[in-house]
């Protein structure tokens, strides 16, 4: 379950972050995850509940945003959403394209508690 991995990539970042700010707890914590990650949803909740025990996340609210996929067609420059990698060009066909949105996994930010 590579969303473990994930999770603790997380704890890692605010640990570190908690370190440089001389605080010991987070209050909330925002995360983007592109709706093309790999990422299975319900493997993350699972791996974040067992994941940030006794870390500075431990009672931290998360807010996940989920990025909508979209790409730019090469061959004919029409924006367009993505459902998956392999979509096609709506308006040509082509499968050239520029992934410009879905791919994100990123700390956004931390909020923490005084």
């Amino acid at each position: 379950m590579h969303e473990l991995s994930l999770v603790m990539g997380i704890v890692d970042i605010a640990e570190k972050e908690a370190t440089k700010a001389g605080l010991t707890k987070v209050e909330e914590i925002e995360v983007d995850i592109g709706k093309l990650t790999t990422v299975e949803m319900g493997a993350f909740d699972f791996a974040w509940k067992q994941g940030v025990r006794d870390s500075v996340l431990a009672d931290a609210v998360i807010k996940i945003n989920r990025i909508d996929a979209k790409a730019k067609c090469l061959e004919c420059s029409a924006q367009f959403e993505l459902q998956q990698f392999f979509d096609a060009c709506p308006q040509c066909g082509s499968h050239f394209l520029d992934i410009i949105n879905g791919r994100e996994f990123r700390v956004k930010t931390l909020t923490f508690a005084d």
